[in-house]
């Protein structure tokens, strides 16, 4: 229930604090005044898209800060807790938005996104206008209608189809990685064997690919590599070289070491050097005597990384890669030259699917069909009390077989259309064809009628639902209105004089001019105020027989 809103520039409300009633709450005010910005702002706070536009002019930041009641075992409740929200019975929800376009929302103190508000907005407040009336005209919608009378029976049911949904949609996936149907399999397993021949025949050896192209290097630099190993040789090895002058200095140092172990010790040193020197000289050598270059060779590194460049192009970008790929292959061939029986199984197991999806799909049109009974009923005793004396009211459903349907829907199978007719002796026809305005509001009321106490809402708010509604029918909605409120707090902007007298609160919305700028107020109206306003709702002047009026019309209604 929602106890209280407070609205800070909105529009042309600079300041308003609502203090609405458990019951009926009526909003009235001259056309313009600003009754609509009153519900703007409670949809603002139950989610709605924030506007830059909104904000009053002049003003940097809007906010609605609404105050609800809320039973613990409620739907609410349920929805706070999966949001980890604490909450003591009261749920306080702030707003707040910046011309900057910059928001903020808050449940109980906790931020929150727009998406997690609409989670528990959806079961504090319904909100039905006039636009709202068309989306009862859709059969999608009309369909959720009727699911929502069937309740927890309904859902375990679609429950139960979508686990079957799903069941299946594993089977068509299996099936697939077997390669489809036969031809399908057949293309698969000719472009496999391809894959697989090409990639046997290359042979191919974890790590050639690097020790090929370090011989390629080599044999791309042959002739720098033999000018530099030839002149390290020569530096080395040659007369004069450093291995002769390395020699002399041994032979000096040899004439004196045993004079002195320093000298010894250098003498050994020269020893090695001489030995090391004289094996690097070796292995250039050896080196340069290798270095003739055999073109066949060249050509051979060449084409084989050419080869292995062109598979990693196809398969991966090492040669893991593309023998992991090969493994892969070899598999998923030997799997779908062995899967026209596996076809076939998956094939029986979506069959035994689809019967019980089927089944199931029987099940959830007769659980429909039962509750729309019953629920037509209803629909039609309301319209009654709400002087449509010939309404007769319909759902029809459209008949279907096992073959007829698509059997991939959680909502079942079923294809329905609400059927009205208001006036007795016409023949039933599509809602969206025959209804008017007028009729289609009290259609709207009446369905709300019936389903106050399905839907977990504690709020209705009804804005100008009774358009195209006067005399005595303006009386049967009235009534209607204080039917609802008996157990659901309803909050609705009216001009109607008896909606108006049948308020158990009344809020006055008016505009009025404060220096160079024009406010919107909101004030709670009673005894000769509340008269006023129903005069002024008839059109007619302020008399005294008028005010009697007004005054019996508030009497009729306690």
């Amino acid at each position: 229930m929602l106890n209280r809103l407070v609205i800070k520039n909105i529009a042309l409300i600079e300041n308003a604090d609502i203090e609405f009633d458990p019951k009926l709450n009526i909003l009235s005010g001259e056309t313009g005044s600003g009754k609509s910005v009153i519900l703007d702002s409670l949809n603002f706070v139950l989610g709605s898209k924030a506007d830059k536009s909104m904000i009053r002019y002049g003003a940097d930041e809007a906010s609605v800060r609404g105050e609800f009641t809320v039973e613990k075992d409620s739907l609410a409740a349920k929805a706070l807790e999966e949001l980890d929200i604490e909450f003591d019975g009261e749920v306080i929800i702030t707003r707040k938005y910046t011309t900057d376009g910059k928001g903020n929302i808050k449940i109980n103190g906790n931020t929150v996104t727009a998406g997690m508000l609409k989670s528990v907005t959806k079961y504090l407040v319904d909100v039905y206008g006039q636009s709202e009336h068309f989306t009862l005209l859709s059969e999608n919608n009309q369909l959720i209608v009727l699911d929502s009378l069937c309740g927890a029976a309904a859902d375990e049911i679609k429950e139960d189809i979508s686990k079957l949904i799903a069941e299946k949609k594993e089977c068509v996936k299996k099936i697939k990685t077997l390669g489809g149907d036969g031809a399908e399999r057949a293309r698969r397993l000719d472009l496999l064997a391809y894959q697989i021949k090409e990639i046997e025949a290359a042979s191919l050896i974890e790590g050639e690919d690097e020790e090929l192209a370090a011989k390629q290097k080599i044999i791309d630099n042959t002739e720098r590599i033999a000018e530099a190993v030839g002149g390290a040789f020569s530096a080395l090895h040659s007369d004069g070289g450093c291995s002769d002058v390395i020699s002399s200095a041994k032979r000096m140092m040899a004439s004196i070491s045993d004079l002195h172990s320093d000298y010894s010790v250098l003498c050994d040193r020269l020893d090695a050097v001489y030995a090391e020197i004289n094996d690097i000289a070796d292995t250039l050598y050896d080196i340069s005597d290798s270095l003739d270059f055999d073109e066949d060779q060249a050509r051979s590194v060449e084409e084989r990384l050419a080869l292995i460049k062109n598979l990693k192009k196809k398969y991966g970008g090492t040669i893991t890669d593309i023998l992991k790929f090969y493994a892969d292959a070899s598999e998923e061939y030997a799997l779908i030259s062995d899967s026209e029986n596996a076809v076939e199984k998956l094939n029986g197991q979506i069959a035994k699917i689809d019967d019980k999806i089927y089944s199931r799909c029987l099940e959830l049109t007769a659980l429909r069909k039962k509750y729309a009974k019953d629920f037509c009923n209803d629909i039609e005793k309301q319209l009654k009390d709400l002087n449509i004396s010939g309404a007769r009211f319909e759902i029809q459903f459209s008949e279907y077989t096992r073959d007829s349907v698509n059997l991939n829907s959680r909502d079942g199978s079923d294809d329905i259309e609400f059927m009205f007719s208001a006036n007795a002796g016409e023949p039933l026809k599509p809602l969206n064809k025959v209804i008017s305005g007028g009729e289609l509001s009290r259609f709207m009321l009446a369905l709300k009628t019936c389903m106050k106490d399905i839907n977990g809402v504690s709020t209705y708010i009804f804005d100008e639902i009774d358009a195209g509604i006067s005399g005595i029918t303006a009386n049967s909605v009235a009534e209607k209105f204080k039917s609802i409120a008996g157990g659901t707090q309803v909050i609705a902007v009216s001009h109607l004089p008896q909606i108006c007298a049948a308020g158990d609160k009344n809020f006055l919305i008016y505009k009025c001019e404060q220096g160079k700028n024009t406010v919107t107020h909101v004030k709670t109206i009673e005894g000769d105020e509340k008269i006023a306003e129903i005069v002024r709702l008839t059109g007619g002047t302020d008399s005294a027989a008028a005010r009697e009026h007004a005054k019996e019309l508030i009497a009729k209604y306690k």
